[in-house]
Protein backbone atom coordinates (compact mmCIF):
# COMPACT_ATOMS: atom_id res chain seq x y z
CA UNK A 1 0.00 0.00 0.00
CA UNK A 2 1.41 3.71 -0.49
CA UNK A 3 1.89 5.50 2.26
CA UNK A 4 -0.32 8.32 2.58
CA UNK A 5 1.00 11.71 2.59
CA UNK A 6 0.85 14.86 4.47
CA UNK A 7 0.39 18.00 2.78
CA UNK A 8 0.90 21.72 4.21
CA UNK A 9 -0.24 24.07 2.12
CA UNK A 10 0.44 27.99 2.65
CA UNK A 11 -2.03 30.31 0.69
CA UNK A 12 0.47 33.36 -0.26
CA UNK A 13 -0.84 36.48 -1.33
CA UNK A 14 1.61 39.89 -1.71
CA UNK A 15 4.53 37.41 -0.86
CA UNK A 16 3.50 36.59 2.43
CA UNK A 17 1.60 33.02 3.72
CA UNK A 18 -1.66 34.04 4.73
CA UNK A 19 -5.13 31.84 6.46
CA UNK A 20 -8.91 32.63 7.02
CA UNK A 21 -12.07 30.99 7.57
CA UNK A 22 -14.23 29.92 4.81
CA UNK A 23 -11.61 31.64 1.94
CA UNK A 24 -12.34 35.13 3.92
CA UNK A 25 -10.90 36.86 6.94
CA UNK A 26 -7.39 36.26 5.96
CA UNK A 27 -4.52 36.98 8.58
CA UNK A 28 -0.37 37.07 8.58
CA UNK A 29 0.90 33.39 9.32
CA UNK A 30 4.37 34.02 8.12
CA UNK A 31 7.56 34.21 5.43
CA UNK A 32 6.29 31.30 2.70
CA UNK A 33 10.31 30.28 2.41
CA UNK A 34 10.68 29.68 6.40
CA UNK A 35 7.37 28.09 6.29
CA UNK A 36 8.80 25.39 3.64
CA UNK A 37 11.83 24.56 5.19
CA UNK A 38 10.75 24.15 8.83
CA UNK A 39 7.95 21.81 7.17
CA UNK A 40 10.74 19.80 4.79
CA UNK A 41 12.71 19.62 8.08
CA UNK A 42 9.25 18.44 10.21
CA UNK A 43 9.05 15.57 8.06
CA UNK A 44 6.14 16.89 5.00
CA UNK A 45 5.77 14.62 2.47
CA UNK A 46 4.93 17.80 -0.11
CA UNK A 47 4.02 21.56 -0.20
CA UNK A 48 1.15 23.34 -2.12
CA UNK A 49 1.99 26.85 -2.51
CA UNK A 50 -1.24 29.30 -3.82
CA UNK A 51 -1.22 32.43 -4.32
CA UNK A 52 -4.81 33.36 -3.86
CA UNK A 53 -5.16 36.57 -5.66
CA UNK A 54 -2.70 35.61 -8.86
CA UNK A 55 -3.20 38.18 -11.70
CA UNK A 56 -0.51 37.90 -14.69
CA UNK A 57 1.27 41.08 -13.64
CA UNK A 58 2.18 38.81 -10.27
CA UNK A 59 3.36 35.82 -12.19
CA UNK A 60 7.40 37.11 -12.41
CA UNK A 61 6.68 37.49 -7.85
CA UNK A 62 5.87 33.79 -7.98
CA UNK A 63 8.57 32.43 -10.18
CA UNK A 64 11.10 34.27 -7.68
CA UNK A 65 9.35 32.43 -4.80
CA UNK A 66 9.50 28.95 -6.25
CA UNK A 67 13.16 29.80 -6.90
CA UNK A 68 13.82 30.42 -3.44
CA UNK A 69 12.13 28.02 -2.12
CA UNK A 70 13.77 25.27 -4.44
CA UNK A 71 16.82 26.31 -3.08
CA UNK A 72 15.51 25.19 0.85
CA UNK A 73 13.28 21.93 0.58
CA UNK A 74 14.17 18.91 -1.44
CA UNK A 75 10.04 17.34 -1.24
CA UNK A 76 7.67 17.98 -3.83
CA UNK A 77 5.99 20.62 -3.88
CA UNK A 78 3.38 22.13 -6.32
CA UNK A 79 2.07 26.38 -7.59
CA UNK A 80 -1.06 27.39 -8.00
CA UNK A 81 -2.73 30.64 -8.90
CA UNK A 82 -3.08 32.77 -11.98
CA UNK A 83 -1.75 29.81 -14.40
CA UNK A 84 -4.19 30.52 -17.29
CA UNK A 85 -1.38 28.84 -20.61
CA UNK A 86 1.61 26.60 -21.16
CA UNK A 87 4.04 29.70 -21.19
CA UNK A 88 2.86 30.43 -17.19
CA UNK A 89 3.24 26.24 -16.05
CA UNK A 90 6.69 26.06 -17.95
CA UNK A 91 7.67 29.07 -16.10
CA UNK A 92 7.04 27.65 -13.46
CA UNK A 93 8.24 24.66 -13.73
CA UNK A 94 11.69 25.68 -15.18
CA UNK A 95 11.77 27.49 -11.91
CA UNK A 96 11.87 24.43 -9.84
CA UNK A 97 8.18 23.33 -8.85
CA UNK A 98 7.70 19.47 -9.38
CA UNK A 99 3.50 20.22 -10.30
CA UNK A 100 1.51 23.13 -11.12
CA UNK A 101 -2.57 23.50 -9.92
CA UNK A 102 -5.09 25.08 -11.73
CA UNK A 103 -8.51 25.79 -10.83
CA UNK A 104 -10.57 28.72 -12.09
CA UNK A 105 -8.99 28.35 -15.57
CA UNK A 106 -9.54 24.93 -16.28
CA UNK A 107 -13.07 25.29 -15.45
CA UNK A 108 -13.21 28.18 -17.95
CA UNK A 109 -11.55 26.53 -20.26
CA UNK A 110 -10.88 22.84 -20.11
CA UNK A 111 -8.68 21.88 -22.92
CA UNK A 112 -6.02 23.46 -20.72
CA UNK A 113 -6.32 20.21 -18.64
CA UNK A 114 -4.88 18.02 -22.10
CA UNK A 115 -2.93 20.69 -23.34
CA UNK A 116 -0.69 20.71 -19.87
CA UNK A 117 -0.95 16.99 -19.79
CA UNK A 118 0.30 16.78 -23.23
CA UNK A 119 3.20 19.13 -22.93
CA UNK A 120 4.79 18.08 -19.81
CA UNK A 121 3.00 14.96 -18.62
CA UNK A 122 -0.13 13.69 -16.44
CA UNK A 123 2.34 13.41 -13.22
CA UNK A 124 2.33 17.04 -13.03
CA UNK A 125 -0.94 18.41 -13.45
CA UNK A 126 -3.08 18.80 -10.05
CA UNK A 127 -6.36 20.12 -10.95
CA UNK A 128 -7.87 21.89 -7.27
CA UNK A 129 -11.62 21.91 -7.25
CA UNK A 130 -13.18 24.27 -4.43
CA UNK A 131 -16.62 23.08 -3.80
CA UNK A 132 -19.80 24.84 -1.70
CA UNK A 133 -23.13 22.49 -1.17
CA UNK A 134 -25.28 24.45 -2.91
CA UNK A 135 -28.97 22.71 -1.54
CA UNK A 136 -28.71 19.16 -2.44
CA UNK A 137 -25.87 19.61 -4.46
CA UNK A 138 -22.00 20.20 -4.38
CA UNK A 139 -21.13 22.97 -7.02
CA UNK A 140 -17.75 23.85 -7.94
CA UNK A 141 -16.84 27.60 -7.62
CA UNK A 142 -13.99 29.71 -9.23
CA UNK A 143 -12.05 32.99 -8.24
CA UNK A 144 -11.00 31.99 -4.70
CA UNK A 145 -14.67 30.58 -4.37
CA UNK A 146 -16.15 33.89 -4.70
CA UNK A 147 -17.67 32.68 -7.76
CA UNK A 148 -20.33 29.72 -8.31
CA UNK A 149 -21.03 27.55 -11.33
CA UNK A 150 -23.16 25.84 -13.34
CA UNK A 151 -20.87 22.39 -12.80
CA UNK A 152 -21.42 19.88 -10.34
CA UNK A 153 -18.14 18.31 -8.21
CA UNK A 154 -18.06 14.89 -9.62
CA UNK A 155 -18.93 15.34 -13.08
CA UNK A 156 -16.37 18.00 -13.37
CA UNK A 157 -13.80 16.07 -11.69
CA UNK A 158 -14.59 12.73 -13.84
CA UNK A 159 -13.90 15.54 -17.03
CA UNK A 160 -10.80 16.55 -15.36
CA UNK A 161 -9.28 13.35 -14.58
CA UNK A 162 -10.60 12.00 -18.71
CA UNK A 163 -8.54 14.93 -19.79
CA UNK A 164 -5.54 13.99 -18.32
CA UNK A 165 -5.47 15.45 -14.65
CA UNK A 166 -2.84 13.50 -12.66
CA UNK A 167 -4.41 13.99 -9.28
CA UNK A 168 -7.58 16.21 -7.92
CA UNK A 169 -7.04 18.43 -5.08
CA UNK A 170 -10.97 19.07 -3.55
CA UNK A 171 -11.56 22.03 -0.76
CA UNK A 172 -14.55 21.46 0.59
CA UNK A 173 -15.18 25.59 1.31
CA UNK A 174 -17.65 24.50 3.78
CA UNK A 175 -15.38 23.09 5.92
CA UNK A 176 -12.25 25.01 5.22
CA UNK A 177 -10.81 26.98 8.13
CA UNK A 178 -13.63 25.65 10.08
CA UNK A 179 -11.24 22.93 12.31
CA UNK A 180 -14.53 20.40 12.20
CA UNK A 181 -13.09 17.64 10.49
CA UNK A 182 -12.55 16.95 6.72
CA UNK A 183 -15.65 16.49 4.38
CA UNK A 184 -15.53 12.61 4.38
CA UNK A 185 -19.01 12.27 2.61
CA UNK A 186 -17.85 13.84 -0.41
CA UNK A 187 -14.51 12.66 -0.57
CA UNK A 188 -15.00 8.73 -0.53
CA UNK A 189 -17.62 9.57 -3.12
CA UNK A 190 -15.24 11.29 -5.21
CA UNK A 191 -11.99 9.48 -4.05
CA UNK A 192 -14.50 6.02 -4.77
CA UNK A 193 -15.16 7.28 -8.53
CA UNK A 194 -11.64 7.98 -10.10
CA UNK A 195 -8.41 6.27 -10.46
CA UNK A 196 -6.17 9.20 -9.83
CA UNK A 197 -4.97 10.42 -6.17
CA UNK A 198 -7.14 12.66 -4.56
CA UNK A 199 -6.20 15.26 -1.68
CA UNK A 200 -8.71 16.07 0.73
CA UNK A 201 -8.13 19.92 1.59
CA UNK A 202 -10.92 21.56 4.17
CA UNK A 203 -11.67 21.19 7.74
CA UNK A 204 -8.85 20.08 9.74
CA UNK A 205 -8.69 20.95 13.67
CA UNK A 206 -7.08 18.01 15.20
CA UNK A 207 -5.18 14.79 14.71
CA UNK A 208 -8.00 12.99 14.83
CA UNK A 209 -9.55 14.56 11.69
CA UNK A 210 -6.15 12.73 9.69
CA UNK A 211 -7.04 9.50 10.82
CA UNK A 212 -10.76 9.64 10.12
CA UNK A 213 -10.53 10.94 6.87
CA UNK A 214 -7.79 8.32 5.13
CA UNK A 215 -9.97 5.65 7.05
CA UNK A 216 -13.02 6.64 6.10
CA UNK A 217 -12.31 7.77 2.60
CA UNK A 218 -8.89 6.24 2.01
CA UNK A 219 -7.84 9.49 0.00
CA UNK A 220 -4.00 9.33 -0.74
CA UNK A 221 -3.07 12.83 0.99
CA UNK A 222 -4.37 15.54 3.32
CA UNK A 223 -4.06 19.08 3.13
CA UNK A 224 -3.78 21.70 6.14
CA UNK A 225 -2.46 25.49 6.79
CA UNK A 226 -3.71 26.81 10.32
CA UNK A 227 -2.96 23.85 12.14
CA UNK A 228 0.45 23.58 10.92
CA UNK A 229 1.23 27.28 10.46
CA UNK A 230 0.41 28.24 14.45
CA UNK A 231 1.78 24.85 15.52
CA UNK A 232 -1.21 23.40 16.66
CA UNK A 233 -0.38 20.25 14.92
CA UNK A 234 3.23 18.97 14.51
CA UNK A 235 3.72 16.77 11.78
CA UNK A 236 6.02 14.43 13.53
CA UNK A 237 3.37 14.01 15.89
CA UNK A 238 0.85 13.62 13.50
CA UNK A 239 2.89 10.75 11.52
CA UNK A 240 3.15 9.01 14.70
CA UNK A 241 -0.64 9.04 15.40
CA UNK A 242 -1.82 7.75 11.92
CA UNK A 243 1.08 5.01 12.41
CA UNK A 244 -0.18 4.33 15.78
CA UNK A 245 -3.85 3.85 13.76
CA UNK A 246 -2.09 1.15 11.26
CA UNK A 247 -1.85 3.93 8.95
CA UNK A 248 0.89 3.78 6.28
CA UNK A 249 2.89 7.05 6.40
CA UNK A 250 6.45 8.41 5.77
CA UNK A 251 8.45 8.85 9.00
Amino acid sequence: MLAKRIIPCLDVKDGRTVKGVNFVDLRDAGDPVELAWNYSNQGADELVFLDITATVERRKTMVELVKAVARQINIPFTIGGGINEIADADALLNAGADKISINSAAVRNPKLIDELAAAFGVQFVVIAVDTRSIGDKNVVHLNGGRLPTERQTLEWILEAESRGAGEILLTSMDHDGTKGGFDNGLLKIVNDAVHIPVIASGGAGKVEHFVDVFEKTNVDAALAASVFHYGEILIPDLKRTLQGNKIEVRI
